[in-house]
């Protein structure tokens, strides 16, 4: 697996956590859990694309 591929994926479950606990207890700065979503899944994508090349 692509190191961008792993970043993002743990980016992306970060983000989805940090959304999950900001829905239960207000924090300031919460709304960069979803800027975190966006981020991770995009640099997800390029390592997937970016491992399958490789191959």
């Amino acid at each position: 697996m692509h190191p961008a591929a792993i970043a993002g994926a743990i980016l992306t479950l970060v983000g989805v956590a940090g959304y999950v606990v900001g829905v239960a207890v207000p924090y300031p700065g919460r709304a960069f859990s979803l800027t975190a979503v966006m981020v991770g899944l995009s640099v997800l994508s390029v390592g997937r694309v970016a491992d399958q090349e490789a191959a």
